[in-house]
């Protein structure tokens, strides 16, 4: 009979490592919400505090919820500048931690809202808005979501029964199961996704070590562009981390390249990238998100990502040459030269 365990591992479980384009999309995405998240508040807050300017007592409940609201996504958003930069291998932890700080707030604030501010039906609300968005936009751990959804939901429960009775408690009983399920559900799928990208991996593979060349069953990829392979190769050494446009455009125009002179030449690379890829269905490698882009390092062989993560073969097969067509790796090749030296 197979045990909980090895049917959680055999259905849910994803190696963290595998999860690390999962984090930073996460990240990137929280970021971002967090600072409309951060703006609504505050100008709630503002308006609150106008409308009850000769009563601020009996407006205090509300007022200490949108200032902690402003509290919580602040920290967020610098969290998530922190955590930018995690390592591959600590990622999914690091990466997701602004997240969760989110989360935790949105499970505590529909206990706040129940009790506190005595509105039944906003606490309900709000439970249900921020486990819908946790569904609908991120990437969730299933038993991290279990444990705040079931926090949340033990909170609430003698208040539920109380204000709603026994048919609302039982409706909202079966509505968060029917989440928890879909986050199983989600889960599953993510998992069966990314054993889809390890088998496209062994086929995909990048080499940096000399000049930078990416090949796809042992064929070079060509571009229709010859600065296409820069952009690439700079999303390579980024090693998963979101560029955006302002850094892209210095790095392959100069620094004082401006977005209104050399954005459409930007927007065609980025095309020919796309479209290349998409002939010869590779998916998941160059991600562009809302500006910014980035590629997945775990979909990819790559001697680099080898290097760093300490490979031995990887370490002996580095004659001190790194993308050798880019002059901004030259100081890539250093740093690669002074760790292999034993150096920082």
């Amino acid at each position: 009979m197979i045990s909980p365990r090895e049917l959680y591992k055999s259905y849910f479980y994803i190696a963290p490592i595998d999860l690390a384009d999962f984090a930073e999309r996460n990240r990137f995405r929280n970021y971002y919400m967090c600072w409309a998240a951060l703006a609504g508040s505050f100008f709630t807050l503002l308006g609150l505090l106008f409308l009850a300017r000769n009563n601020l007592r009996e407006s205090l409940p509300s007022i200490v919820f949108f200032v902690i609201c402003i509290v919580v996504n602040l920290l967020s958003i610098i969290l998530s500048r922190i955590f930018k930069h995690a390592p591959r291998e600590k990622a999914y932890i690091l990466k997701n931690i602004p997240l969760y700080t989110v989360f935790t707030w949105g499970m505590t604030s529909c206990v706040y809202n129940f009790y506190l501010q005595k509105s039944p039906f906003i606490g309900v609300i709000t439970f249900f808005n921020a486990v819908l968005i946790m569904l609908c936009v991120f990437s969730v751990c299933v038993h991290v979501f279990f444990v705040f959804v079931c926090g949340a939901f033990c909170g609430i429960a003698p208040g539920l029964l109380e204000n709603f009775g026994l048919t609302g408690f039982l409706y909202f009983t079966f509505i968060t199961g029917l989440m928890i399920t879909l986050a199983a559900f989600l889960r599953y799928r993510d998992k069966q996704y990314v054993m889809a990208l390890k088998k496209q991996k062994k086929s995909l593979e990048v080499k940096t070590f000399g000049n930078f060349t990416v090949l796809y069953d042992k064929k070079t990829l060509k571009f229709a562009r010859s600065k296409s392979n820069e952009l690439l190769a700079y999303l390579i050494y980024k090693n998963g981390s979101s560029v955006n446009t302002k850094e892209l455009l210095a790095v392959l125009y100069g620094d004082h390249a401006d977005s209104s002179r050399y954005g459409a030449s930007l927007r065609l690379l980025i095309a020919d990238i796309k479209h290349t890829l998409a002939e010869l269905e590779i998916q998941n490698f160059f991600i562009t998100e809302y500006n910014n882009f980035r590629i997945n390092p775990e979909v990819v062989q790559c001697d680099y990502y080898d290097f760093l993560s300490g490979d031995s073969q990887a370490a002996k097969a580095f004659t001190g040459e790194f993308m050798n067509q880019y002059s901004w790796a030259e100081d890539v090749a250093a740093f690669l030269e002074r760790k292999v030296c034993g150096g920082n």
